[in-house]
């Protein structure tokens, strides 16, 4: 089975249309949608905005349904120049900007306990990914992914987070659910399409995110029939 998880409901809604024999579960206030996609069986989940939700989520979704691995999709804004709105992000790894213990010594964004910056995709699921973003004539880049509990606009902090971290996108959740992954040993993959530029700001986004949203679910479809 394969676990994925989107943060808002315009990232999921497209998704849990299409599953065949959907069954409803709530835990916390994650809901879960189990059932057939594209021939797959799968567990949807709305995880809800921010780390916090997004780590409750993938927490839950291991425990109680027990996912192969878990893709992690949506929108997110750009930090590369070279992406343009619906270009997709498939990450290499996530790392989560907001975590600040270097006054100990530690490199900017190492998660405590487990010591690791950059939290890694499944190598396979990547691959899957590339294909399936190929076949689709989507542009892609494979990179970091960078997360934190900001919505990021500035101009200036974009660019500090893809020259520090190598990140070309930037959300709220992606590495949080990474974390999780990693400490609970299931792999984990992970895309972002653009719904805001370099230089673009909220309003971007407010107008952009259904259209970022479209080529996500046009590249999981894609990726599942790589599997």
């Amino acid at each position: 089975m394969i676990g994925i998880i989107g943060a808002m409901e315009k990232e999921i809604a497209m998704l849990r249309d299409k599953i065949c024999g959907v069954q409803e579960k709530k835990i916390g206030v994650t809901r879960f949608y189990q059932g057939m996609l594209w021939g797959k069986e799968v567990c949807l989940a709305l995880c809800g905005i921010g780390k916090i939700h997004a780590a409750l989520c993938a927490q839950a979704m291991i425990l109680h349904f027990s996912p192969d691995a878990i893709i992690n999709i949506g929108v997110a804004g750009a930090l590369d120049e070279r992406l343009d709105i619906a270009d997709i992000v498939i990450g290499a790894y996530g790392v989560q900007h907001d975590v600040d213990t270097t006054a100990f010594g530690d490199p900017l964004g190492c998660i405590p306990e487990i010591n690791i910056v950059e939290l890694p995709c499944d190598k396979h699921l990547m691959a899957a990914m590339e294909r399936a973003a190929d076949s689709q004539g989507l542009r892609h880049i494979t990179a970091g992914i960078a997360t934190g509990d900001q919505f990021i606009h500035q101009s200036e902090k974009k660019q500090h987070l893809h020259a520090h971290f190598g990140a070309a996108a930037c959300d709220m959740e992606g590495a949080a659910i990474a974390q999780v992954c990693v400490e609970m040993q299931v792999p984990y993959g992970a895309y972002r399409a653009i719904s805001d530029t370099l230089m673009g700001d909220e309003k971007e986004y407010m107008e952009k995110a259904m259209l970022a949203a479209s080529a996500s679910q046009r590249l999981l479809e894609a990726f599942f029939s790589q599997l």
